[in-house]
């Protein structure tokens, strides 16, 4: 959950160029066509996708790409493609650490949803978006405003294989995310902007990542809770996101695994009742809701009649990660990093 109301993407790949077919299953990995580095030649394009329920065909690398969700931004940088980005929008977080410089580069149009005059204003030749949600009515446009105008459109796969986005809110997880989605997404991007290479070399590195942090570490003694935002209604993890690649992986138990919906609603009451060992709290630079921040999000759980007497809050068990980390994107893993250090500091990693 990136900002309320924008859920998380998930992708698919089934990409057919100059007699080349790219196949990717739900959520798994892609074999990759050649291409040039930074599209000076098109080898390899017109490249076509099956993204979210939708073919994409890209006739070359994008030069004047537009990524309307934090998540697929710091992809696109992260694969050294800051040059090819004429803008961005939506931010719940600061960008990630190691992208500062190459961010600085780039044109940020709206710290929330823009509207699709922004969005059309850059002269974009291609749109990436973290949740289908962004791309729909309600929010930027529906996808086939932009197609409509020949300008190509991409939602991240782990917000559409094995979830249910029908019934509104953030959805419904019908399969636990993994992060092959996010490596996905990772390796179908590189191949659009043609350097799959680069794609190739950055899920190495996050899977390396993986590796270190879960590497002897057992964390079924703990019990978890992941807090979004908001403190009026709070918006806690489901079973299956983003917290859930998290807490599988370290061998722990989310207190609330027994609802598929990605960010429900739920009462303090009910929380304090499931008593959970560790709170992981979403730190926001975003002001769209109450206790957005860390800091308000803490002084609201000690001071809450209801929430000041949980064992997680007596004993400050709090593990903060940005917005971001709690979404299905590349930086999963740096949450996945900052819980399993959490885990060990307060004696709950086996």
């Amino acid at each position: 959950m990136l900002s309320k109301a924008t859920p998380a993407p998930i992708r698919t790949a089934a990409l057919f160029a100059a007699g080349v077919v790219l196949l990717t299953a739900c959520g798994g990995g892609s074999t990759t066509t050649s291409s040039s580095d930074g599209g000076a030649k098109a080898e390899g394009f017109p490249l076509t996708l099956k993204n979210c329920g939708r073919t994409v065909t890209v006739k070359a690398p994008p030069q004047r790409a537009v990524s309307v969700d934090q998540g697929s931004t710091e992809i696109l940088l992260s694969l050294g493609l800051a040059d090819r980005l004429a803008g961005t929008a939506t931010w719940s977080d600061p960008v990630m650490k190691g992208l500062e410089k190459a961010n600085k580069g780039v044109e940020r149009i709206s710290e929330n949803r823009p509207s699709s005059e922004k969005v059309l204003d850059k002269e974009p030749d291609f749109l990436s978006a973290s949740f289908a949600s962004t791309l729909a009515k309600g929010g930027v446009a529906p996808r086939e405003q932009f197609e409509k105008l020949g300008v190509p459109t991409y939602i991240s796969p782990a917000d559409c294989v094995g979830k249910d986005n029908s019934g509104g809110g953030d959805g419904a997880r019908t399969a636990p995310l993994t992060m092959d989605s996010v490596y996905t997404e990772v390796r179908e991007l590189s191949q659009v902007f043609g350097v799959p290479e680069r794609g190739d070399a950055l899920v190495k590195k996050l899977r390396a990542r993986v590796a270190k942090a879960t590497d002897g570490i057992d964390g079924s003694k703990a019990s978890l809770l992941y807090w979004f935002s908001d403190s009026k209604a709070p918006y806690l993890a489901g079973c299956c996101g983003a917290p859930g690649v998290i807490t599988r992986e370290l061998g722990a138990e989310n207190v609330f695994d027994d609802t598929h919906d990605e960010w429900p609603q739920i009462s303090w009451e009910t929380v304090a009742d499931r008593n959970p060992d560790v709170l992981v709290i979403g730190d926001l630079s975003r002001t769209m809701q109450t206790a957005e921040s860390a800091e308000k999000k803490i002084e609201f759980l000690e001071s809450n009649p209801v929430t000041k007497t949980m064992d997680a809050v007596k004993n400050r068990r709090y593990v903060l990660l940005s917005g971001q980390a709690m979404n299905p994107t590349i930086r999963t893993v740096e949450g996945l990093q900052r819980v399993a250090a959490g885990l060990r500091d307060f004696g709950l990693a086996g």
